[in-house]
């Protein structure tokens, strides 16, 4: 596990929003963000990239509301609200623009902050992200948990333990778990005209085996100006950011 430079909690949106700092900041140099999967915590998500991405800059790294040390609120979780938190705790971090790195539910809140505040989004990589529900496969719409495109039971008894080891209330998994279902599921607030507007050079990354229609992929990356498309091989959705071979070195050129 990286251990970060320093984590600490900050008050936006109602919200004790934790996060962690790792790396240095070089002059000039945006920092990345990373925003995680929905049911993960930072090192959940991004440990098997963490040590390369942060090493000649510097990462900034939020657990969103009810993940990870950030506790849930009553609030409804949706993509808009993420995109506001994070927006929120980059300005109380005094960041005027990053690069951004989105896993799944990561993802869609990356790509809603782009839409409503392009002036903070330098780079944009999303791994696993859709614009519209149809993006995904039926068997992730309407879960088939016996398709090996979704999360084993060994992958949910891991966020499970994850969650017990680090969150407010360790009691809480199985409610906020649906919570974070609903909120994946729920529609979209986007239109393929926001993708057309999308100015900040984009990386689209899919797994092969992926939630995401290598299809849809396809069409974002058309919609999007100048968009990148990487498809990962042999790839489920679980394991597309654990794939360091393949994900090191797009990511290194692409944040160069």
């Amino acid at each position: 596990m990286t251990v970060p430079s320093s984590s600490a909690h900050a008050k936006v949106n109602g919200l004790e929003m934790y996060y962690e700092i790792h790396g240095d900041a070089p002059d000039g140099r945006r920092p990345l963000v990373l925003l995680h999967g929905g049911a993960q915590t930072v090192g959940l998500a991004f440990s098997a990239v963490l040590p390369a991405l942060a090493a000649d800059r510097r990462v900034v790294a939020p657990e969103l509301q009810g993940h990870g040390h950030t506790a849930d609120t009553d609030r409804e979780l949706t993509v808009p609200d993420l995109a506001s938190d994070v927006v929120a705790l980059l300005d109380e971090l005094g960041v005027q623009q990053a690069d951004f790195l989105g896993f799944s539910l990561g993802g869609l809140t990356a790509l809603e902050i782009a839409v409503r505040y392009p002036e903070l989004v330098g780079r944009l990589a999303l791994a696993a992200t859709m614009y519209t529900q149809d993006g995904v496969h039926e068997e992730v719409r309407v879960p088939d948990y016996s398709s090996p495109r979704l999360p084993s039971q060994a992958d949910f008894q891991e966020m499970a333990d994850t969650y017990a080891a680090v969150a407010p209330d360790p009691e809480h998994f199985q409610d906020f778990l649906a919570k974070v279902s609903a909120g994946a599921h729920a529609p979209l607030p986007w239109t393929a005209d926001d993708l057309r507007g999308l100015r900040a050079p984009t990386l689209l990354l899919v797994g092969d085996g992926d939630f995401v229609r290598v299809e849809h992929a396809a069409e974002m990356q058309r919609l999007i100006p100048d968009a990148q498309l990487a498809v990962l091989p042999a790839t489920t959705h679980m394991s597309l950011m654990r794939r360091t071979s393949l994900l090191l070195p797009l990511l290194g050129e692409f944040f160069a």
